[in-house]
């Protein structure tokens, strides 16, 4: 048995170490370190409630509005604000807006482009991969780019600026819109929509999110060259590579719900072990065992956790927490998010595969297909001259928690209020759930389980399976340890 240490990471936010113990030329063990400590819940204690609106974006500049509606949506909550239509459907857009330019990112610059490497220079796939996602010299960059930053137009018209607005408030937005910027806002999104029709997908949104089977996706697949469009192309990749049978997690997801309404979310909140569970917030604990934290030996709700770090702390290899829902292992992200809702063909692949690198990747794929067509309603639905936002007065003491789904999962705040000061704040993002270390029963966290098995072939500093699982996850490792 050897064991190597994998990182740090290319393409990954932040700093990313994993320790591999590795047996016949796999994966037998794995530790995720998050080497970095930046301290963001000890910058919060002693201020002023409303400064987490400044403060809590800035723990990262790619998730900083999925940060801002967390804390806005926990300091509502103390407030008691109940958001108006626009304001709720403004937030949404804000949400939506950041979420699929992070997937575009993701799956453009991040992702594909680990398969223009020498090493598949056999494949039959491999020239037309390297033209279209080779790092710099690919035409996909070349593409990619420019509507991406089309598309975050609608930041500035949403938001005012990207990233850190402040335009987000615990009562909804603080910047109205005129019917002028909807015309507007509706034609960076049919622009946004003809390049995922054209060059994502090429076909209809709603024929993607009409895909229902593992069966009618063959088929969608075996009907148009690998040629016809990037969807396409990674769908001959990932087949031919088998990504189906790399990354396998260990099958129990979480989501908080995606962009609510008066009565529900477009994605609902729940737990999906094999069958539908309702999330039970109270049931989120985080451990410290293997953490540089202070901390007892049992786990502890966020509302009563401990950010204090330990540099020394003997059996400790990480300064990422390692949260657990009822005390289990839990993956988040968009195909959680998926499971939860009930997407026929989510649900039909990962009950065949498992959750793998090739289904995390279509969930989020097939995220564009569910969500943009529902942008274009909200802006349509948005009433210029009506409220935005309404306001309130911070109780002197208050708890109270948000709880979102940014791109890459469930993130959570949680905050209390003493005097009118805070006195404790408490973040889980996405990539701490995902890249947790080990618990006190030493049960790895999802990344550490989903590595077990991964071919490591030698002659390699970091094996690229193993970047294929890890990239598939898409790490935010600045939020993992705020």
């Amino acid at each position: 048995m050897s064991r190597v240490i994998a990182g740090p990471f290319s393409r990954v936010e932040g700093d990313l170490e994993i320790s591999l113990e590795i047996a016949e030329e796999r994966v037998v063990s794995a530790e995720v370190n998050s080497p970095m400590y930046r301290g963001f819940e000890q910058i919060m204690q002693g201020r002023d409630p409303m400064d987490a609106l400044v403060i809590a974006p800035r723990i990262c500049g790619i998730c900083s509005v999925a940060q801002s509606t967390a804390a806005a949506t926990a300091l509502g909550s103390a407030m008691g604000l109940h958001l108006p239509a626009n304001g709720r459907l403004t937030q949404n857009l804000t949400m939506a807006c950041e979420n699929l330019a992070d997937h575009f990112t993701h799956f453009y610059l991040y992702f594909m482009p680990d398969f223009a490497r020498e090493v598949y220079s056999e494949r039959s796939w491999f020239v037309q991969t390297q033209a279209r996602f080779k790092s710099v010299t690919g035409t996909a960059a070349r593409q990619s780019l420019p509507a991406r930053a089309d598309f975050l137009h609608l930041m500035g018209y949403l938001a005012g600026k990207w990233p850190h607005t402040l335009a987000i408030q615990p009562g909804g937005s603080a910047k109205s819109l005129e019917m002028a910027e909807k015309a507007r806002m509706l034609a960076v999104l049919q622009q946004f929509r003809n390049f995922l029709e054209q060059t994502l997908f090429g076909d209809k949104l709603e024929a993607i999110a009409a895909l229902d089977s593992e069966d009618s996706l063959l088929a969608w697949k075996e009907q148009r060259p690998a040629t016809a469009s990037d969807f396409r192309l990674f769908l001959e990749i990932a087949y031919d590579l088998q990504l189906h049978q790399l990354g396998r997690s260990a099958g129990r997801y979480l989501s908080y719900g995606s962009y609510p309404d008066e009565a529900s979310h477009l994605f609902r909140p729940g737990v999906w072990v094999g069958e539908f569970q309702p999330l039970i917030p109270g049931d989120i604990a985080e451990d410290v065992s293997h953490s540089r934290m202070e901390g007892p030996y049992t786990a502890l709700p966020p509302a009563l956790g401990i950010t204090v770090p330990v540099e020394d702390k003997s059996g400790a290899y990480s300064w990422c927490k390692a949260p657990r829902l009822a005390g289990q292992v839990m993956e988040t992200g968009a195909l959680a998010r998926q499971l939860v809702q009930g997407h026929p063909l989510i649900r039909d692949l990962t009950a065949r595969h498992g959750g793998n690198v090739q289904n995390r990747i279509i969930a989020r794929l097939l995220e564009f297909a569910l969500v943009l067509p529902v942008m274009e309603n909200w802006v349509k639905a948005l009433r210029p001259g009506l409220a935005f936002c309404v306001h309130g007065k911070m109780p002197e003491e208050a708890r109270s928690f948000g709880l979102v789904e940014a791109a890459r999962g469930s993130l959570g705040h949680w905050l209390h209020v003493h005097n009118g000061r805070i006195y404790n704040y408490q973040i889980i993002a996405p990539t701490t759930w995902n890249f947790s270390p080990r618990d006190t029963t030493n049960t790895p966290g999802a990344l550490e389980q989903a590595l077990v098995g991964a071919p490591a072939l030698p002659g390699k500093d970091i094996p690229l399976a193993v970047q294929h699982i890890v990239r598939s996850f898409d790490p935010c490792m600045v939020c993992t340890v705020h």
